[in-house]
C-alpha cells in the first residue's frame, strides 16, 4: 500500500461526497463578512491524505437562492498577490462546479463552471473581486456571468485573510437543488507564499479540466446528513 500510494495519490483512490448544510436568509451586501458560516459548514481537508499543504479552511452553505463559500487562509507573512488580468494565476480561491455532477466525462459540459475569487486586485485594487472563466478544454461552455453578479468580500487579519463569496443561482447554469441536489465540485486555494491546496489530486492530474476528478457536494435540508442544523447567513 505504501508503494502504491507513492505512485498514485491517496485522493485518487476515493470518490468523496460531502453533505452541505442549508443556510437560510440572504447574505449581507455590505461589510467584509457577507456570510455567517461557523464550523458546521466546514469541509474536510483532503490534502492531508497526500501530505499536502493545509493552510486554508473552506466552509460551504447553500439555499435555493445560491451557494456561499468562506475560506480562511492563515500562516502568511506577506500580502496576497492578485492580478485581475490573470485571475487563475493569482492568490485566492478557485471553484469548479458541475450542476449535474456528471463524473463519467473527461471534458466539461455546459453545466460546468469555473470561478476565480481574489481578495484584492480588481478595478478597485484594495477590494475583493470575482470572475468566471470558461472551463479549460470544455466540450461546451456554460454562460459567463459578469463580475458584478458575484458578491465577493475579504478581510485581512494578523497572518492571512478571509475571503467570502455568494454565487447566486442566476450564475449557476442548471442549478436545481430540488431535482439535482448533488453538485460536482473541486476547489483550489492558490498562494504565492504558501503554495496550492486542493480538494482533488494535483500534479499531472488535470483536475481543472476533467470533471471525473471532482468530488460531490450533497445539498441537504436534513441536519443529520450534514451533522448540523441550518444556520442563517444574515444573522
Amino acid at each position: 500500500m505504501n508503494e502504491l500510494s507513492s505512485v498514485v495519490p491517496a485522493r485518487f483512490l476515493f470518490r468523496c461526497e460531502f453533505p452541505v448544510a442549508r443556510a437560510e436568509g440572504r447574505p449581507r451586501r455590505r461589510g467584509s463578512r457577507p456570510l455567517n458560516f461557523d464550523d458546521r459548514f466546514l469541509l474536510p481537508n483532503l490534502a492531508a491524505l497526500d501530505g499536502g499543504p493545509q493552510f486554508a479552511e473552506l466552509r460551504v452553505g447553500w439555499n435555493p437562492d445560491g451557494i456561499g463559500f468562506s475560506v480562511l487562509i492563515s500562516g502568511k507573512q506577506s500580502a496576497p498577490r492578485c492580478d485581475f488580468e490573470k485571475p487563475s494565476a493569482s492568490d485566492g480561491l478557485q471553484l469548479w462546479i458541475d450542476t449535474r455532477n456528471t463524473q463519467t466525462v473527461h471534458r466539461a459540459t455546459r453545466y460546468c463552471h469555473h470561478f476565480c475569487l481574489l481578495p484584492c486586485g480588481g478595478p478597485d485594487p484594495s477590494a475583493a473581486v470575482g470572475v468566471q472563466l470558461p472551463v479549460a478544454r470544455a466540450r461546451e461552455d456554460a454562460p459567463l456571468c459578469e463580475p458584478d453578479d458575484l458578491l465577493v468580500a475579504s478581510e485581512a487579519d494578523s497572518d492571512g485573510y478571509r475571503l467570502e463569496a455568494w454565487l447566486p443561482q442566476s450564475v449557476l447554469h442548471g442549478f436545481d437543488p430540488v431535482d439535482q441536489p448533488r453538485l460536482g465540485f473541486c476547489y483550489r486555494v492558490l498562494d504565492a507564499e504558501l503554495g496550492s491546496q486542493t480538494l482533488s489530486v494535483e500534479g499531472d492530474y488535470p483536475f481543472a479540466s476533467d470533471p471525473s476528478l471532482w468530488s460531490t457536494l450533497l445539498l441537504t435540508d436534513d441536519p443529520r446528513d450534514a451533522d448540523s442544523k441550518t444556520a442563517d447567513v444574515s444573522a
